[in-house]
């Protein structure tokens, strides 16, 4: 019998596993999470999330369009530190060298539509990760996101406030005629863009 029930029904990618990691870091060991999710997607995410955190995870079809994801509580939680110690997170929950580079306003290609929806649903799943980058780089179209106007920008900001570097293409503003309308973080220029990502430890382009 579950300690915890997270209905995560109905709710897009990545909010049934953010859910599911805020209610297991208030549990205690040996008590028992169950997320109910409407999709297998969503399934395989959670037994993934539950995998990274050392849980033993069960899933069970309950209805048509129902599962519940069973997750036990233990206290091998933290195989972060096992696995990868130079991952471990710092003082300030930064990944010294980690550069994430959004070149566009949507990810991938095909659809702008769920480009932008993709974009969106990455911010925010940063924002929850347990490690944070250094630096987020955003140049061309993905100056936007930096911008007024922008559905990531209360986003941004949280990152900000945690203290990530947010460096956003002086030039890319000027070309796109948003300059003024820049809401977070700082300008920067070629050849700082050059230089930070050349002494980064690790580049992320989603």
């Amino acid at each position: 019998m579950a300690d915890k029930i997270v209905d995560a029904r109905g709710l897009t990618c990545p909010l049934p596993v953010v859910n599911a990691k805020q209610a297991s870091e208030q549990m205690k060991e040996g008590e028992q999470l169950t997320v109910i999710v409407d999709n297998e997607v969503a399934v395989q995410n959670l037994q993934r999330f539950a995998g990274y955190r050392g849980f033993p995870a069960e899933s069970e079809k309950s209805g048509e369009n129902e599962y519940h994801v069973n997750i036990q509580i233990t206290a091998s939680s933290n195989v972060i530190e096992e696995k990868e110690e130079e991952e471990i997170c710092t003082d300030d929950c930064r990944k010294e060298g980690m550069v994430i580079v959004l070149s566009a306003n949507v990810m991938g290609t095909g659809d702008e539509k769920l480009g932008k929806a993709l974009m969106k649903a990455f911010v925010f799943a940063l924002t929850k990760q347990d490690v944070l980058p250094e630096t987020i780089l955003c140049y061309n179209t993905g100056a936007y996101l930096t911008c007024e106007g922008s559905d990531s920008l209360e986003d941004f900001k949280a990152l900000e406030a945690e203290g990530v570097n947010i460096m956003t293409c002086g030039t890319c503003l000027d070309f796109y005629g948003i300059k003024d309308r820049l809401a977070v973080g700082v300008v920067t220029n070629m050849y700082d863009i050059v230089q930070t990502m050349e002494n980064a430890k690790k580049v992320i382009r989603p």
